[in-house]
């Protein structure tokens, strides 16, 4: 590798690694943590290709890359970021950088782009609008690898005319893709219509959603759920909505019964929304989004255990994002605690159902036969390790909270009877309800 490699980052670890993997690869590097001083080299002439992070003590990187290029014009430059949200990615191509990557990045990546970047010497550019500034908190976050593409593959459409087909599983956060393609696209103005396979049953239908739609954005979500009539109607929609963007959301599992001709002019672009369980790492950020939202809804202030955050990065999540933030949300309102630890998350995800489509087991099946199959998956959800100590009294706290509510349910809140079905002593029922924190309403009860 030859050239020379100007290199902007305020962390001394990171200037040092660079500098001496890409000495050894044979570049000459030039090092700061000034971005005044990295503009200093560039009008100076120096470097042959630049690598900056965003966050610095005197600027934001992002906001030197137009200087740059009208400085030098073509010098590539490759954005590294710990703030790993798809506006900053999105905000790093449309600034016209070279490439871009996450903190922590993989070294051997970098040197393989930033050999590309000095092969290339000149990216190809094609204007150098940048996207205006917008709140960080998008509904997408993540840091792991398949986010990032996800993120250049979303940087990449947002200005085109093409359609897209976002494929993933249930929960994963389709809807929210599309919603954040039409948010960062020129169109973000004009309407976002999203249509289901209900609202297209008549010829009329088509009229109605291209008059509201406008200049806008049309979301066909769930295309699986489009019967025969409705994907007619799509096709129609597609042939007169001429000044229309067109997405499209697709439950994983092939075409899933679409027309091949709707899917063809459907998926000019395929994005695939990645599944939670293939991206465990981002489980904090979600969670912690989760959170904050709850919070800004009145919840009190909570905040997860590392343990707990362990136990959750193992579980499958077969409800994806959704399922996640329902969940945290769930434990923000009814643990006491300003920490959510390992004993609240614990019963919660046994509870979960084993598929987002499905509560229920096997038909047939007996109550001991239901109860083993829910232990039996609360011990996978360990991953091959042992639950924590104490199963025993947790398990029968998790049994015994619903066998009393539903009890005093069924004899209309009277102890006395409810205590007689349970075959035992009142008082004793009286203390159980006190230490679950069980609450009695008065209601008819059933004969």
């Amino acid at each position: 590798m030859d050239g020379t490699v100007l290199v902007a980052d305020d962390d001394r670890t990171i200037r040092t690694v660079l500098t001496q993997a890409l000495t050894r690869a044979g570049c000459k590097v030039h090092a700061t943590s000034s971005l005044t001083t990295l503009m200093r080299w560039v009008t100076e002439g120096r470097g042959d290709a630049v690598i900056s992070d965003v966050v610095m003590p005197d600027g934001n990187g992002l906001e030197m890359l137009p200087k740059i290029a009208q400085e030098r014009p073509g010098l590539p430059v490759i954005v590294i970021s710990a703030q790993n949200t798809i506006m900053t990615a999105i905000r790093a191509t449309e600034a016209e950088a070279f490439d871009y990557l996450p903190k922590p990045f993989d070294l051997p990546d970098l040197m393989k782009r930033t050999r590309a970047a000095l092969d290339k010497g000149r990216a190809s550019r094609s204007g150098s609008a940048v996207v205006e500034e917008r709140p960080d908190e998008l509904p997408l976050v993540g840091r792991t690898p398949v986010m990032q593409a996800l993120y250049q593959g979303v940087a990449r459409l947002i200005h085109s005319e093409l359609p897209v087909l976002i494929r993933g599983e249930t929960g994963a956060g389709k809807s929210l893709l599309a919603k954040s393609i039409h948010d960062l696209s020129e169109r973000r103005a004009e309407p976002f219509v999203v249509v289901g396979g209900g609202d297209l049953a008549r010829e009329a239908d088509v009229a109605a959603i291209i008059e509201r739609a406008g200049r806008g954005t049309v979301v066909l979500d769930g295309l699986e759920e489009f019967g025969d009539t409705a994907q007619s109607l799509a096709i129609r929609l597609l042939q007169t909505g001429q000044n229309l963007r067109v997405l499209s959301t697709l439950q994983h599992g092939g075409t899933g019964g679409v027309r091949d001709d709707l899917f063809f002019r459907l998926s000019g672009a395929v994005l695939e929304m990645p599944a939670l369980r293939d991206r465990s790492e981002d489980i904090a950020l979600l969670a912690a989004h989760a959170l904050a939202l709850a919070e800004a809804e009145g919840a009190p202030a909570r905040h997860l255990s590392e343990n707990a955050l362990s136990l959750m990065r193992r579980y499958a999540w077969p409800g994806n994002v959704r399922q996640l933030q329902n969940l945290v949300r769930h434990a923000a309102l009814s643990v006491r605690d300003a920490e959510i630890g390992l004993k609240d998350i614990e019963p919660l995800l046994s509870v979960q159902p084993d598929a987002p489509e499905s509560a229920g087991g096997p038909e047939g099946e007996t109550l001991s036969e239901s109860v083993g199959r829910h232990l039996r998956r609360y011990f996978d959800m360990h991953g091959g390790l042992l639950p924590p100590a104490g199963l025993y009294p947790r398990i029968l706290k998790e049994m015994e909270q619903p066998l009393i509510e539903i009890a005093l349910e069924a004899t209309g809140g009277n102890q006395a009877k409810c205590a007689e079905l349970l075959g035992i002593n009142r008082n004793t029922l009286r203390k159980k309800m006190t230490d679950l924190d069980i609450r009695v309403t008065r209601r008819r009860k059933l004969m």
